[in-house]
């Protein structure tokens, strides 16, 4: 998955800087906003189903197709000019690559752990990932958190604690998912307004194509190799779709974003864990003991004070 802050920092995904700005239109940016995250929230079951292939061939391909639509949509709108001039800075190219580092972390971490059956893990990171985006905050840029910020993070503590207990062992998974993509979206603030997100992501991508190849040859000098054409026309298709997808939610949230204001984009990041949480439940059939539901619902009561202190905000700033 793509962090939504990083998105929703993109404006305007491949329009040219205009002089004037649209008219928004919150029902095109709903429709085009919950379709991306409806897309996020479906990756389980595409993964799934391309269990014939390893984690690490199915982040290949990933890269690999990621980055030929990324080059399409950059050569239909144009504005390679763009990536190259991005590519001349080497300011700006540091944390592209230090984004690229912690995307392909997360993209790994997060297939192996829905093919070793952990979605609900999973869907637990993803649920507190702003939590730990805030914690980042406060810790490297210097932000002070209201009170409602700091019950929030301190129902999240107590919510992993409680996992932590039950399961033996803390939330790994979870912890390595939410930690690696708010760094993820740390990264990407450093750059501001200054990189456009398909610019950013088909750089990111283009950083990882050499990862890939190194990736790639690793799996294939070991049994049984590399599965890439190995199982018919729809394996392989399987496999670059999942590619495919992994930029058209880009571009989709890219839309909303123009559309939207900021208090519903933050309601709507909870749309992708959510449907993955149910899917963990009723596709998967994922255990569920008394202790998990414990911690989810703590987890869900930070979220939901950080959704209210987000929303008093956003109205006070409004007003």
């Amino acid at each position: 998955m793509n962090s939504p802050k990083d998105l929703g920092s993109g404006r305007g995904l491949l329009l040219k800087p205009q002089t004037e700005h649209p008219p928004k239109n919150v029902a095109k940016g709903l429709a085009v906003g919950v379709t991306a995250y409806l897309i996020w929230g479906s990756f389980p079951l595409i993964i799934s189903s391309l269990n014939f292939a390893s984690p690490f061939e199915i982040v290949v391909w990933r890269i690999v197709f990621g980055f030929a639509v990324a080059a399409l949509l950059i050569t239909v709108t144009k504005t390679w000019s763009q990536l190259i001039s991005v590519a001349k800075q080497p300011k700006l190219m540091v944390w592209i690559l230090a984004a690229s580092v912690f995307i392909m972390a997360n993209w790994q971490i997060y297939v192996i752990a829905v093919n070793g059956h952990h979605v609900v893990e999973s869907a637990l990171g993803y649920f507190i990932n702003p939590l730990v985006t805030i914690l980042l905050a406060v810790v490297f840029l210097r932000e002070r958190l209201r009170s409602l910020q700091w019950i929030a993070v301190a129902l999240g503590t107590i919510a992993v604690g409680v996992l932590t207990y039950d399961y033996g062992h803390p939330p790994l998974i979870a912890i390595s998912l939410a930690g690696s993509f708010a760094i993820y979206g740390l990264v990407k603030s450093k750059l501001g307004g200054k990189v456009a997100p398909l610019t950013s992501f088909a750089l990111e991508s283009g950083i990882l194509l050499p990862v890939a190849a190194i990736q790639g040859s690793i799996v294939g000098a070991t049994s049984p190799g590399l599965q890439f054409g190995q199982h018919g026309f729809w394996g392989a298709t399987g496999l670059i779709f999942f590619g495919v997808m992994t930029a058209i939610p880009l571009i989709l949230f890219g839309s909303a974003a123009k559309h939207l204001p900021l208090s519903y984009i933050g309601l709507m990041q909870y749309m992708t864990p959510t449907i993955q949480f149910i899917l963990a439940l009723t596709v998967f059939h994922e255990a569920m003991p008394i202790a998990n539901w414990i911690g989810f619902g703590l987890v869900w009561g930070a979220l939901a004070v950080l959704t209210a202190d987000m929303l008093r905000q956003y109205a006070r700033n409004d007003r």
